[in-house]
């Protein structure tokens, strides 16, 4: 009885140690994506590229982003170990201001959950009073 206790206990640490070995790993070229100064109305689409660098199916379940003026767009299929995938996100470039979003990716990785960043300023150069404008006027006078 002993015996039969002791081999399925073996069995049993056997299987969890495979089990454990084998994860999805999802690793981005980079985190943070910076648009720089761009014009109103420009392409607001950037892509976050990665690799899956486990040794398991990745696959992302959930992209969701901090507001409603950036749609993230993920992979529909599994991203298999060594290989490639893209994150597209569209910000609304319509919006004249300085931007930080933030874009969460979930997935069945190592690393469960993810935040990526895109950050920027949009100007509108037609009206003038755009944000880089208002840094050359001074509300200080000179007598």
């Amino acid at each position: 009885m002993k015996n039969i206790f002791a081999l399925l206990l073996a069995v049993s640490f056997g299987f969890v140690s495979l089990a454990q070995e084998s994860q999805a790993k999802i690793t981005f070229k980079t985190e943070t994506i910076d648009f720089g100064t761009i014009e109103k109305s420009s392409n607001g689409v950037r892509v976050f590229e990665f690799t899956n660098t486990g040794n398991a199916p990745l696959v992302i379940t959930d992209v969701k982003s901090s507001c409603g003026c950036t749609i993230p767009k993920k992979p529909e299929k599994p991203i298999m170990p060594g290989e490639n995938g893209v994150i597209e996100v569209k910000y609304d470039t319509k919006r004249v201001a300085p931007f930080r979003k933030t874009i969460t990716v979930t997935s069945n990785a190592e690393r469960s959950t993810v935040a990526l960043k895109i950050k920027g300023t949009v100007v509108d150069s037609e009206a003038g009073d755009g944000i880089m404008d208002k840094k050359k006027t001074s509300v200080i006078k000179n007598n």
